[in-house]
């Protein structure tokens, strides 16, 4: 019986080493295997052994990730205030450094992102900010991509992704858009009225007649019916 128990035993202890010895990287992920504390490689994906208790793999995702950067309070070159928010997009094309450079990579990306922006739009008027949106979001994501090349990352894209102006401001520009279309309809108009009168005084004969007055008999010669 205790052959048995024994035998149990060994299997169940050789289940778990296996268990904890047999690790699986996926498709999108890269594995970075240490051995007593010191980085010893990398893993790609499928089955991979390591020693247990002597190993230890982190896997490191090397997809495309979405990072919101919420939206700051900045003020522009020209003393505008504004909200600003944008989103990045990087990945990671170094596992190791991701992982030993630094501890979370995209909390550190997000901070020095916020930083980015307030500086990059605050070097800018607000005409600027509103125009040159594409000259910014390229700015910015150099100035990421140089920091973030010492942790295994590149970033791959920065887009703002809305910009809000003071209420005041708002409203100014509501009226100013308000009087620019009353402007241009007046201009319309008086286009229309001016090709109108153009056009009735290359042709003459497209004039109405003007109306007979029944007071004042024809100057032809010709004499009106009576009543009887």
């Amino acid at each position: 019986m205790s052959a048995v128990w024994t035998f149990v035993v060994i299997a169940l202890v050789v289940l778990v080493l296996l268990t904890l010895a047999i690790k699986v990287v996926k498709q999108y992920e890269q594995g970075v295997l240490f051995r007593l504390g010191r980085v010893i490689g990398t893993r790609q994906a499928g089955l991979t052994v390591i020693i247990p208790f002597v190993d230890v793999l982190t896997r490191v995702s090397l997809r495309i990730v979405t990072m919101p950067i919420q939206s700051q309070g900045i003020i522009t070159r020209d003393n505008v205030s504004v909200d600003v928010s944008a989103v990045a997009y990087f990945r990671v094309v170094d596992a190791v450094k991701s992982v030993v450079a630094i501890e979370n990579v995209a909390t550190a990306i997000n901070q020095i992102a916020q930083t980015t922006l307030r500086k990059v739009v605050g070097q800018h008027t607000l005409d600027e900010t509103l125009s040159e949106t594409d000259r910014i979001n390229v700015s910015i994501r150099e100035i990421l991509d140089v920091t973030t090349a010492d942790w295994g990352v590149v970033v791959t894209l920065v887009e703002l992704k809305d910009i809000q102006l003071p209420e005041s401001m708002k409203r100014a520009m509501a009226r100013q858009a308000e009087a620019e279309r009353e402007k241009r309809a007046k201009i319309i108009a008086a286009e229309g009225e001016a090709m109108a009168a153009d056009t009735m005084m290359a042709h003459p004969l497209a004039l109405p007649a003007p109306p007979v007055n029944p007071i004042h008999p024809p100057t032809n010669g010709a004499t009106l019916p009576t009543a009887g």
